[in-house]
């Protein structure tokens, strides 16, 4: 990512933050909306969720020009989602859930560029889970 690019995400961050859990919340609503089957992954706590998600987005903002210290996190969380069921191609959904939300939660603000630079960031996090979410799957078969 550029540097533009991360300045883009780290300021969207810093202005949906002080409502983390709440922004998670909205985040879980639209991606049950698109799609409802995606929720018999989850238990009861959503707002567990929500504060989960949040702090994992934190994580990777604050890392995003040198994903080296955080790569065995995100790693991690990637085998964790293979034994949760998730699928790769639930990510997909993902985006399109945490791009919305961002929309609604930053207005105006939340430029075409904005947009590009947290497609960007999505892509740069999943594809590493995807990657250890295969590698788990393929040991465990």
């Amino acid at each position: 990512m550029t540097p533009s690019e991360i300045a883009l995400v780290r300021q969207g961050f810093e202005r949906i933050a002080p409502d983390a859990e709440n922004v998670g919340l909205a985040l879980y609503q639209k991606l049950f909306e698109l799609d409802p089957s995606l929720r018999r992954l989850f238990g009861n706590d959503m707002r567990r969720h929500g504060r989960n998600i949040m702090a994992a987005l934190a994580m990777v903002v604050g890392s995003l020009d040198d994903l080296g210290p955080v790569l065995a996190q995100v790693q991690s969380l990637g085998r964790r989602h293979a034994s949760y069921g998730v699928q790769p191609r639930d990510f997909a959904t993902g985006g399109v859930a945490l791009i919305a939300t961002l929309e609604a939660g930053l207005g105006e603000e939340f430029t075409a560029a904005a947009r590009e630079a947290w497609s960007r960031a999505y892509t740069t996090l999943t594809d590493v889970m995807i990657a250890a979410m295969n590698e788990a799957m393929l040991a465990a078969a």
